[in-house]
C-alpha cells in the first residue's frame, strides 16, 4: 500500500487531546503523505483556563472559551500538518461535560453538565454522524481511547463508545444506506502510555533536578494511567516530530503549561515522552516487528 492510499482517523474528545497523546504521530503521518482525519467530539467548553488574562472566557463567565480553543486547535493542526478536521456533528454540536474528582483518583462526571453534555448524548445518534465520516474517509485505521477513557473522564469514555459503536455500524450494508457505502475499519487502537518509558522518562527527569513537571507522580510508584508493556500492540517511532509535537502543545496555551521545565531540559529528555507513541489493539490482525510491537500501525493492511 502506498503512503498516499493509507488513510488515518482518529477520534478524541476535546481540543488538546489530540496533541498530547497521539501528536507526533499524526504529524509523522501527514508528514508521510497519508491522510490524516482528525474527529474532535467537543470544543472543551468547560476546560481549565491556564491564563491569568483569558479567565473571562470561562463558561460561568462570558461563555467564549468554545470558539477560542477551535482557533487554538487550527493553530495546533497547522503546526502538525493536519488539514482535515471535523467536530462531530458540527462545531457546536456536543458540549464538554465538565468533570470532577472521584475520591479514588480518577475522573468522573460532573453534576452541573449543560443540556448538550458528549457525556449525556444519544449513543446512537452520536455515532451515526462518525458512520458518515468513517464511509466518507474510508480509514484503514481508527485510534480512540479506552473503555475507561485513560483516566476516567467522562467524554473521553464517550468518545470510546461513539467511535467503537460507529465502526460496527459503518460495516453493516443495511445501516443508513443514505450515508454511503458500508465500510469496516481493518485495524482499531486505543491509545496508552508504556510504562518502562514513562518510569524511565520520570526517572530522568528528576535527576535532570525537575521536581515539578508530572508532580506527585513517583517513577517508582503506581503509575495508575500507564500501560504495562505487555499490553502495547504498537509503538510509533516519530521523535523526529516532537517539535512539531511541541509546538501544537504551545498552541493550546490555555490548557497546557509548556513554559515548565520538562519543556526546557536541555539534554531532552522530554523527547521520548514526546515523541513515542504507544497503542493498545482493539480490533485487526497485529504484524509485530523484531521488538515484539508494530512500528506502523498500517502493518500487515
Amino acid at each position: 500500500m502506498s503512503e498516499k492510499d493509507r488513510r488515518l482517523l482518529l477520534v478524541h474528545a476535546h481540543p488538546d487531546d489530540e496533541s498530547i497523546g497521539t501528536g507526533a504521530t499524526m504529524a509523522k503521518y501527514a508528514a508521510e503523505g497519508a491522510g490524516v482525519t482528525l474527529v474532535t467530539c467537543t470544543a472543551g467548553e468547560r476546560g481549565e483556563i491556564l491564563v491569568p488574562e483569558l479567565a473571562h472566557l470561562a463558561h460561568d463567565r462570558d461563555d467564549k472559551l468554545a470558539e477560542h480553543r477551535r482557533g487554538e486547535l487550527a493553530e495546533a493542526l497547522a503546526a502538525l500538518g493536519v488539514t482535515d478536521h471535523r467536530f462531530l456533528g458540527g462545531f457546536g454540536r456536543y458540549s464538554d461535560s465538565g468533570m470532577a474528582w472521584h475520591d479514588d483518583g480518577y475522573a468522573i462526571a460532573g453534576d452541573d453538565r449543560p443540556a448538550t453534555a458528549f457525556w449525556d448524548a444519544d449513543l446512537t445518534e452520536a455515532a451515526t454522524l462518525l458512520v458518515e465520516v468513517v464511509r466518507e474517509v474510508r480509514p484503514q485505521v481508527m485510534t480512540t481511547y479506552d473503555q475507561f477513557g485513560n483516566y476516567g473522564h467522562p467524554d473521553h469514555i464517550q468518545a470510546h463508545r461513539v467511535a467503537t459503536y460507529a465502526a460496527f455500524l459503518a460495516a453493516v450494508p443495511t445501516y443508513r444506506p443514505d450515508l454511503g457505502e458500508p465500510w469496516e475499519i481493518a485495524k482499531i487502537y486505543w491509545q496508552a502510555m508504556a510504562e518502562s518509558r514513562w518510569r524511565r522518562s520520570l526517572r530522568a527527569i528528576r535527576a535532570a533536578g525537575d521536581t515539578t513537571s508530572f508532580e506527585g507522580l513517583d517513577p517508582d510508584g503506581p503509575l495508575p494511567m500507564a500501560t504495562p508493556d505487555a499490553d502495547l500492540a504498537a509503538e510509533i517511532d516519530a521523535t523526529e516530530y516532537a517539535d512539531q509535537k511541541v509546538a501544537a502543545l504551545h498552541a493550546h496555551r490555555t490548557q497546557i503549561e509548556v513554559d515548565g521545565p520538562f519543556f526546557a531540559l536541555s539534554n531532552h529528555v522530554g523527547n521520548e515522552v514526546l515523541g513515542i507513541e504507544s497503542f493498545r489493539i482493539a480490533k485487526g490482525v497485529t504484524s509485530p516487528g523484531p521488538e515484539g510491537v508494530e512500528t506502523d500501525l498500517f502493518a500487515g493492511i
